[in-house]
């Protein structure tokens, strides 16, 4: 980006989040699903679920609540932009001498900022809860950049959603497959206790890949080839997202 599109893109942005300081509900409302589910199967179910290991239920399960937790806040990028869209405050800034995809991007780091802060709530909680890890900074460095990542992927999903959408309620709604899909993978208990055909499913969608390659890095264990697949997985739908997402965005503006 250039100069000006920067300079833009920070004006937007820090208008985005001053909403968001003065409604922070967005962000309590992210982290409050994700903090319900870390203790129905803390203190519900997770004495009755055998993983396999030795590690405690609530280590093994985080990767999968992160997920959730920003899986649940990217809903509200797709709400805001189709708000502002259907507001026209999109054809007030096309009179203006701003870039044009500083209006995106404004939006798409508002839903980073706000998401890591829910990210950093949720794992608060899990550390009283008991969440242990000998984990390095580089480690943790490597799981918040996976965490980045897998946010903004998902990010330029809602915008395409916000752009698309007829009504509010559409706006949102795609987020729901979203959430659900940790439900099918290794993020709560292990592959191959699931029937053979959902199994396979969820041995080859990405989110599993995603989750054992956070929970071995906050295990301090070998990531193996999970990380070169969750990286593909999660550059291969960035890539493509921003594609359909900048094309939809053109195509409303013209």
């Amino acid at each position: 980006m250039t100069t000006h599109v920067l300079g833009d893109t920070g004006v937007l942005t820090g208008r985005s989040l001053r909403h968001i300081v003065r409604s922070p509900d967005t962000i309590i409302t992210t982290a409050v699903t994700p903090i319900a589910l870390m203790l129905l199967f803390v203190y519900v179910l997770g004495g009755a679920i055998n993983t396999g290991s030795n590690e405690s239920y609530i280590d093994y399960m985080l990767p999968g609540i992160l997920l959730i937790t920003i899986a649940s806040g990217i809903a509200y990028t797709a709400y805001r932009l189709f708000l502002d869209l259907q507001g026209g405050i999109f054809e007030r800034f096309q009179s203006m001498p701003i870039a044009r995809s500083s209006v995106l991007w404004a939006h798409v780091l508002t839903s980073l900022v706000a998401n890591l802060v829910s990210v950093a709530i949720v794992i608060g909680v899990a550390l009283i809860m008991g969440f242990r890890t000998g984990a390095s900074v580089g480690a943790w460095l490597a799981v918040a950049g996976i965490l980045i990542l897998f946010t903004l992927a998902l990010t330029w999903l809602a915008v395409i959603a916000g752009l698309s959408a007829k009504t509010v309620d559409g706006a949102s709604a795609f987020s729901y497959p979203l959430i659900f899909l940790p439900f099918i993978s290794s993020a709560f208990v292990p592959t191959e206790t699931m029937p053979a055909p959902v199994a396979w499913f969820a041995e080859n969608q990405p989110v599993t890949s995603i989750v054992n390659t956070i929970r071995a890095l906050f295990s301090e264990q070998p990531v193996g080839t999970d990380i070169w697949i969750a990286l593909a997985w999660l550059v291969g739908i960035l890539v493509v997202a921003y594609g359909f997402a900048i094309a939809a965005y053109r195509r409303k503006m013209n």
